[in-house]
């Protein structure tokens, strides 16, 4: 570090930097305490305070996103779709910027694992949450948890298409308590004029 730079520095501030999908694939590989391990005797030799800002690496993985599976469809050459009750307005990331979320049945089914594409309600081809998803058999009914939603799955929601707002359920210690109430016609409707 040049020494005109290194007086220019007051405080080192590291963001995560490392998207979910990253987290997710380097989870096997890379673990927070091997990161410190090669970080922070170089930020000793610098010798300037630090901010740590870990975000999603905290956060991300603390909420997940319950849906029902409206619809199932299997095209010629078999390609399955699972058809939720959620979409992008209640979790927009995916068809933002294409981030991973983990996507499990609440109950499984017994059967094999096939490639799934998991979709929303709504008519937008960017709609989807996952793409060839191999997951077991699923049925209309069934419950799916959309996981690692936690960090920016609610604040990003929205009423695109008129889409209420989900219920959101705080789960602490085996209890749950209802956090906030799933939005109504009239909450949306009271906004316009």
């Amino acid at each position: 570090m040049s020494t005109t730079i290194r007086e220019q520095l007051r405080t080192l501030s590291f963001v995560e930097g490392l998207t979910d999908t990253a987290l997710h694939q380097l989870s096997h590989v890379l673990q927070p305490a091997d990161y410190a391990g090669a970080v922070i005797p170089e930020l000793h030799r610098i010798g300037l305070p630090v901010v740590l800002e870990p975000g999603r690496a905290i956060v991300g993985y603390s909420g997940a996103l319950i849906a029902r599976v409206v619809d199932t469809k299997c095209f010629p050459g078999g390609r399955k779709f699972a058809v939720l009750d959620a979409g992008m307005a209640e979790l927009m990331r995916p068809a933002l910027y294409g981030s991973f979320h983990r996507i499990v049945p609440v109950v499984p089914r017994t059967g094999s694992d096939t490639a799934w594409d998991v979709v929303g309600p709504i008519c937008e081809s960017s709609d989807v949450f996952a793409r060839e998803r191999l997951l077991p058999p699923l049925e209309v009914d069934d419950l799916v948890a959309i996981l690692d939603a936690g960090a920016y799955g609610s604040v990003m929601g929205s009423n695109y298409n008129r889409h209420l707002l989900p219920a959101e359920v705080l789960v602490d210690e085996g209890k749950w308590s209802v956090i906030r109430r799933r939005q109504t016609l009239d909450d949306v409707l009271a906004l316009e004029s």
